[in-house]
């Protein structure tokens, strides 16, 4: 899938940009980890040039076993980025939404290889 370019972004006047990456048979080590989940939020926002806003809250619970596991929740200056990190399935669900401009194709590459993912499915909306 294609990201939209900043050009695109900032000629249609969009208010916000929102992706939604599902990522496919993950690490369980790594999803299990509440300090590498930390230092995925860190390293992501480094990388899309997104400033932290107050600490990460990360909560592992679930009692159902196809939904238990760690949820994450980050504050950024310009919005939120947030996941669910599924254990039964190895699976992370990480949504990004912000007014500034980043190229959800970077993040998708970058979780699926900080998380060994399989694979993933991308999808992406600009907000109004």
């Amino acid at each position: 899938m294609n990201s939209p370019s900043k050009e695109e972004y900032d000629q249609g006047r969009y208010w916000g940009l929102s992706s939604s990456i599902d990522l496919h048979s993950c690490e369980g080590g790594y999803i299990r980890d509440e300090e590498k989940i930390r230092k995925f939020v860190v390293e992501l926002c480094d990388l899309i040039e997104m400033k932290r806003y107050g600490e990460c809250q990360i909560v592992n619970f679930g009692e159902n076993p196809r939904v238990a596991g760690f949820s994450m929740t980050q504050l950024i200056e310009t919005s939120l980025i947030s996941a669910h990190f599924a254990n039964q399935a190895n699976n992370v669900y990480l949504d990004v939404f912000s007014c500034k401009y980043y190229d959800p194709n970077t993040v998708a590459k970058f979780a699926k290889k900080y998380f060994k993912a399989e694979d993933y499915d991308l999808k992406y909306i600009f907000r109004k």
